[in-house]
């Protein structure tokens, strides 16, 4: 069982925040992926979110695999998880002039709410949670560019777009983010 972190950024609902790591991810992978299928319900006859458990496993396969899973008296609300990418692997240095000193990078790959805790600020409790805890000089992620809000919303957590970027032929495009963690 994933252990209580404490409360970094204020938010308008009671929520318990739990890390997991690797080993964790069969214990967890059915709230992912319950979750997952309760924010994209609008979507569930597309192909790309229909490919969620792949990513669950994927992700969850790398040894740094890292999970931050918010509860509200015990029901999932959200998490957010990614990994560190290899040294050398950093895909995104392709977008910058130069490679920074220290390119050690945490990828965020999905931060999701459900629908019903939107808006209450657990989003950014609990991606400052994941975030907390890593060794990596920078983080990385992807944000669809039909969400300029999403887009502006890591904007203001101190992420800066560096380019686009459509990672599979189904997928849609999306903007490539970065941010300085130490």
């Amino acid at each position: 069982m994933g252990r209580p972190l404490p409360r970094p950024v204020e938010s308008k609902v009671n929520v318990e925040l739990r890390r997991y790591g690797h080993g964790d991810l069969p214990g967890i992978r059915q709230v992912l992926l319950d979750v997952h299928a309760d924010s994209y319900s609008d979507q569930a006859g597309d192909p790309f979110v229909q490919r969620f458990p792949w990513f669950v496993d994927h992700w969850g396969g790398n040894p740094g695999f890292s999970c931050v899973i918010g509860y509200e008296g015990g029901e999932p609300v959200g998490f957010v998880y990614g990994a560190p990418t290899g040294a050398g692997r950093e895909w995104w240095r392709e977008y910058l002039a130069a490679t920074p000193d220290n390119p050690s990078t945490f990828a965020v790959s999905e931060l999701m709410v459900r629908p019903r805790w939107r808006k209450t600020g657990v989003s950014a409790r609990l991606h400052e949670s994941l975030l907390r805890a890593r060794s990596e000089h920078m983080a990385v992620l992807l944000v669809d560019t039909t969400h300029p809000r999403v887009q502006a919303l890591y904007e203001s957590w101190q992420y800066r777009k560096i380019g686009e970027r459509q990672p599979f032929p189904d997928s849609p495009l999306y903007a490539v983010m970065l941010r300085t963690l130490r």
